[in-house]
């Protein structure tokens, strides 16, 4: 283990100093004037895209399972779109930018899911609607504060030893990932990375608490909702699956309280630590520190007994560089021509953001309209009034944009990262989970419906 954190810690430094080398030299070259490239160059992205989204539904799903094939799916499809970014038509200052972003982006999840994996919930609580309901609403809260990936996975062992001997617990792991892999990362940027990718472009950091009310009120639905729908269930259980539940209890422990701290750190590091007030990637070294700390503070059983690996993390790192290489000419081009979309209003964005998010992944799609909100407010096409500081774009619309893409995330599998992960998690513990579109049905019939209220309570 020893060996294997110093050698993706060690990949991680040679990416910010190749990313950062170059970045002086090439940052006031006269010739990097981001120009549209074709259209045509988008196809790049949809593949990537739609590559994420369908083969793991095929038969090719067993060797999608190795990350070195998505990374090798990544290169190849980013290839042309980076020999068209530095040769055939030159947005170098572009390119930086996005490396930039992507090495952020990787090392604030990275750094959140290992030190997320240091704290260890042990015991076995009753399986009741009120225990069930506690566990989901204390997962929706701290997941603005330790990201969606880290309140999924410090959390969902736990729930699932707790409800191993009820018979009906499906509905259990659907409405947590409704609530604690979706839409509680909506209050700050850490929560979610389609939040953390705004940031980056310029929305301030507290600016995401305005996010409070859409999420209260979705939020409050959903586990007044589960409420209803366990205590139905639990009425229905066997009385033998309820005397197992009861002969088994055992209190809460927690391992690895220090890593509050070093959880914490990472907030401060995003929260005070700029472009502006330092220097260059200090955040990100800053993070990288606080992952540090975490393994040093932090017994090595801790993670064993919490079953961490590096996979999922690794995943994510292998499909998302090909994912912000090949997004650059379709993001370039939308700030160009993305008024001709016809999404011109707050309720527009919120479905368009929010569809797009439920079939691929959230993060490339908030930077989607994101860049295309920007380019209407240059283009005449949005008013440019109560615009938000230092994005260009109207505090009603990034807030739609932002609902969008974090609350729509929920309505399928690959919608956003942790939802994955959760299901081959329950599944690993004999869960029968729903097939994609079985899961498909539990969100059309309850998140959509929630949506629709949403848009008329905000957006309209």
């Amino acid at each position: 283990m020893n060996r294997l954190l110093s050698r993706h810690l060690s990949l991680l430094a040679l990416t910010l100093l190749m990313v950062l080398g170059p970045a002086n030299a090439w940052a006031s070259s006269p010739g990097n004037v981001a120009i549209p490239p074709p259209s045509w160059t988008v196809v790049f992205f949809v593949a990537m895209l739609l590559t994420i989204a369908i083969v793991p539904l095929t038969k090719l799903s067993h060797w999608w399972e190795h990350n070195s094939n998505k990374l090798i799916v990544s290169l190849v499809l980013g290839a042309y779109p980076l020999y068209h970014l530095l040769v055939v038509q030159p947005s170098v200052h572009q390119l930086l930018d996005t490396m930039h972003e992507y090495a952020s982006f990787i090392t604030l999840l990275g750094s959140l899911f290992y030190i997320s994996g240091g704290l260890l919930l042990k015991g076995d609580l009753r399986a009741t609607p009120t225990t069930n309901m506690a566990f989901l609403g204390l997962g929706t809260v701290i997941a603005s504060l330790v990201g969606t990936t880290g309140a999924s996975m410090l959390l969902i062992r736990p729930v699932l030893r707790t409800n191993k001997d009820r018979k009906n617990k499906v509905h259990v792991v659907i409405f947590f990932i409704f609530l604690v892999s979706n839409v509680g990362g909506s209050l700050l940027p850490l929560g979610d990375p389609p939040l953390f990718l705004g940031y980056l472009q310029g929305v301030p950091f507290w600016w995401t608490l305005n996010l409070w009310q859409q999420m209260g009120m979705v939020a409050v639905a959903l586990l007044v909702g589960f409420y209803m729908l366990d205590t139905h269930y639990y009425k229905q259980e066997p009385k033998a699956a309820k005397r197992a539940d009861a002969a088994n209890v055992e209190p809460l422990r927690v391992e690895g309280l220090v890593n509050l701290l070093w959880l914490g750190g990472i907030v401060a590091c995003v929260a005070l630590i700029t472009d502006e007030n330092s220097f260059k990637f200090a955040r990100e070294l800053a993070m990288i520190g606080c992952a540090i700390a975490s393994k040093l503070t932090t017994p090595g059983e801790t993670r064993a007994k919490n079953f961490f690996t590096w996979g999922p993390i690794l995943e994510v790192a292998a499909l998302f560089i090909g994912i912000f290489i090949t997004m650059i000419p379709a993001l370039m081009l939308l700030k160009a021509e993305g008024g001709n979309l016809g999404v011109n209003t707050p309720a527009k964005f919120f479905w368009a953001s929010g569809t797009l998010s439920s079939f691929l992944d959230n993060a490339p799609t908030y930077l989607v309209f994101y860049n295309t909100a920007q380019g209407m407010v240059v283009n005449g096409q949005l008013a440019a009034t109560s615009l938000v500081a230092s994005t260009g774009i109207p505090f009603t619309i990034l807030l739609a944009i932002s609902c969008g893409s974090v609350f729509m995330g929920a309505n399928t599998y690959i919608g956003n990262g942790p939802n994955f992960m959760v299901k081959a998690i329950a599944e690993e513990q004999g869960v029968q989970m729903p097939s994609f579109f079985g899961y498909m049905r539990w969100s059309v019939l309850i998140l959509v419906p929630l949506f629709v209220v949403t848009t008329f309570a905000f957006f309209m």
